[in-house]
């Protein structure tokens, strides 16, 4: 017996990239609200510590996600630092004074989410099938 598998299309390919996508940013957004709670409020009252709390939480539940996937080990870990990186480059202009705690904030949250995009597509063959 013999199966043939019909080749996806592109039009599917892209939803499920998309979808990948998506359940990316619904384990982060699990992880904000499920591990939040877990750390002392002395902490987050510290803008700096607080945005890489904040990665953390994410990045955790994004680890979780990518793992249950399947995903490689090498290709978790580059999303995990592509997820800290705006937060850790923005601590520099946030320490000088030249950006507010909530600007820290944002500006980490608004860079983040395109860099991810960038590694899924930089990354397509893991993503894109």
């Amino acid at each position: 017996m013999t199966t043939t598998e019909t080749p996806r299309t592109t039009t599917r390919k892209l939803a499920r990239f998309a979808g990948h996508y998506a359940e990316m940013v619904a384990a982060m957004l699990i992880g904000m609200v499920a591990l939040g709670p877990l750390w002392p409020s002395a902490w987050l009252e510290r803008a700096d510590v607080d945005a890489l709390v904040m990665a953390t939480n994410m990045t955790v539940a994004m680890v979780l996600a990518m793992a249950l996937r399947r995903h490689s080990w090498p290709r978790i870990t580059e999303m995990a630092a592509v997820m800290y990186l705006p937060f850790v480059a923005l601590l520099v202009p946030y320490w000088l004074g030249a950006l507010s705690g909530t600007a820290l904030m944002v500006a980490g949250h608004v860079i983040m989410f395109p860099l991810m995009l960038a590694a899924m597509v930089w990354r397509r063959a893991e993503y894109w099938h």
